[in-house]
Order: structure tokens, then sequence, then C-alpha cells
């Protein structure tokens, strides 16, 4: 919106041209989703309490948790509203990207919140039944994978590329890359709402993973930085850095109030949103399986839940102390901070492993 704005006053005033520049644009994305946070967190926080919307916390889990019943919750719209209100300021609304990945956000969102309300408002402990919640997601993680797809003008906006190899890719027809855009979008989301547990635990490593995005997301728009690091150049992925921005700026603000010990937690409404958002920026920019890879610890939590159901299932034995693996962890007398903070140092190794595939080719 400003973007446009500046476009047209550029003419009298030749200083807003420093506004095109997308860098500079994705600064602005950061402050002002941050400063929206910080400023509007406090009333949402006491909006959230008046009307007890508090967490509900499980009487079989760590018993360090049973303080946190009540604690305000769905502060994830928070991070929402931040994100949205700084991408529609500073992106180039022209670009379909942003509109897909924003959208696709947003929905997730959606379902978040309408799982959160059912539970914390409704007081129904089940919630959305998890068929609805997983109906709804395959059906816009689906309807993103197709819209990308027969949108896509150029080959590589639909081909597979493997990390640390040079000029290897795998060119996806129309069902292997609406199946692979699904599994990713889909499956991210989840995996960052099982990781949401603990009091910043998800929240950091998204803001981590989503900062990486940023970067490959500018490289793989400028044409000479996508040649000279041979990856491929997808014109109009780099003003994805300004949702990105937004997303890193919007998360900064949201652990100011969630730090241990937490004020809020982000709930459904955000951890399904931000997942989704990792997701969808991952398969613009044709990293799919470098998301695999910096996302790791939400793909830790995610499989020792598959484990633990298969084990008990199959054998009636549990391999964890209780999953997802977090909690293992504070079962086994780790404090929570901890955890927390052990966590987001192996973010902070994969991310930089993620970001070597850059030039390690």
């Amino acid at each position: 919106m400003l973007l446009w704005l500046t476009e047209i006053l550029s003419d009298y005033f030749s200083a807003l041209t420093v506004f095109q520049y997308l860098t500079l644009r994705a600064i602005l994305g950061v402050l002002t989703a941050l400063l929206i946070s910080l400023l509007i967190g406090p009333m949402m926080i006491r909006k959230l309490s008046q009307h007890q919307i508090g967490q509900a916390v499980r009487d079989d889990g760590p018993q360090t948790h049973l303080s946190k019943a009540g604690t305000p919750t769905m502060g994830g719209a928070l991070i929402l509203v931040a994100i949205a209100i700084s991408t529609l300021l500073w992106a180039d609304l022209g670009n379909r990207y942003v509109w897909v990945v924003l959208i696709v956000t947003l929905a997730f969102g959606a379902i978040g919140w309408v799982d959160d309300y059912r539970k914390v408002v409704e007081r129904n402990p089940r919630g959305l039944p998890a068929r609805w919640k997983y109906f709804w997601q395959s059906v816009i993680g689906a309807a993103a994978a197709v819209l990308l797809y027969f949108t896509a003008a150029l080959p590589q906006e639909t081909s597979l590329y493997l990390p640390f190899l040079k000029n290897v890719s795998i060119t996806l027809g129309p069902v292997l890359f609406i199946l692979l855009t699904y599994c990713v979008i889909v499956g991210s989301s989840n995996a960052v709402n099982l990781t949401d547990g603990l009091d910043g635990l998800a929240i950091m490593p998204t803001v981590m993973v989503a900062s990486a995005l940023a970067i490959f997301a500018y490289v793989s728009g400028h044409a000479q930085f996508a040649n000279y690091l041979l990856i491929p150049h997808l014109p109009g992925a780099g003003e994805l850095i300004v949702f990105c921005c937004a997303l890193v700026g919007a998360g900064l603000g949201f652990l100011w109030f969630n730090t241990y010990p937490a004020q809020v937690f982000m709930g459904d409404v955000g951890a399904l949103a931000l997942g989704a958002a990792l997701g969808v920026v991952a398969v613009i920019v044709r990293q799919e399986i470098v998301l695999f890879i910096m996302g790791g610890v939400f793909v830790m939590e995610t499989i020792s839940v598959i484990l633990q159901v298969a084990s008990y299932k199959l054998t009636g034995r549990r391999i964890f102390r209780m999953a997802p693996l977090h909690h293992h962890f504070e079962l086994k007398g780790w404090p929570e901070p901890r955890v927390i903070v052990r966590f987001w140092v192996i973010t902070v190794v994969l991310v930089l492993i993620g970001l070597a595939s850059l030039k390690i080719r």
C-alpha cells in the first residue's frame, strides 16, 4: 500500500524512491510488526484475561505446568494482526506470491481460532474435531498447491531442488508437485503446533527459520545472486522477504510476552498459521528440503508423537515418558527454561546448516 503511494509521490519527491528497495522495506516490515505487537500486546492480554480466555492444562503432564492454568491464550491473533498490517503496508500488493502466503497464513489461523474458541470459550475440550481440522487444512493446502502449480510461468517454479548438490533438480508433474506442496504446508503447520508446548519454545525457532527463508527469498528473486549461488531464479519471489521479516518482527514482539514465565500463549490460532506460513514460503522459494533441515526441532517433535502412538498401539509400551519430545525431557527432570534454550540452540545450528546450502554445492 505504502509502496504504491511512494511510487506516485516519487514524481514530486525524488527521495521517496528509496522505498523501492526491498531491503529497506524488509527492515521497515520488521520494525512495523514489532511495534504493533509491543503496542497491542498489553491491551490484548488484558482483554483475554477479562473474558477468562485461559489455557487449560492436562493433569497427566509435568506438574510444573499446573501453575499455567488460566494463562491467557489465543495470543497468536496478535502475531497475525501484526504480520497482516505490516505486509499490507510495505509489500508489493501486485505480487501474487504475497497474496498466496498471506491468505494461506490467515486461513490456517482461522482454523486455529475456531479450535481455540471452542476449547476456551465454549469449554468444549475437543475443540474443533480432528477430522474437521484436518479437512479444512487439506482444503486450503491443496488449493494453494493447485494455484501455485497452474500459475507457474517457469519450469524452475515446479521443480524439486536438492541442497548441497550442483545443478541437481527433479522435474515434478502436477500430481507430484501438488502432493509435495500439500504435505509441506499441512505438515509444517501441524509440526509447529505440536512444538508449541512450552513458553517461547515454538516462536523463537519459527523466527529463526523465517529469517533464513527471507534470505532464500531475496537471493532467489535476484537474478545475479541466484546465478552466482546456483539456485533457481524465481522472479517475484524476492518480495516475500517483506512477509518473512514481518513474521520475524511480529514473532519477536510476541516473544516479549511469551517468554518464560509466559504472560500469554499463542494457541492454535498462531501455531497452525505460522507453520503453514513457513511451509508455503519454502515451497515458493523451492527449498522444501532445506525447511526440513532448518525446522529440525519441529520434525523431532512430530516424529516423537508418531513413534509414541505407533509403539503404544503395536506393543502397549511407550518410547518416551511423554510426547511431544519436550515433555519427555521435562519429566526427566530438565527445568523448562533449559529445555527451551537447548532447543533454540539446536535450531540455530540447523538454520546455519540450511544457510550453508546456499554456497556449498
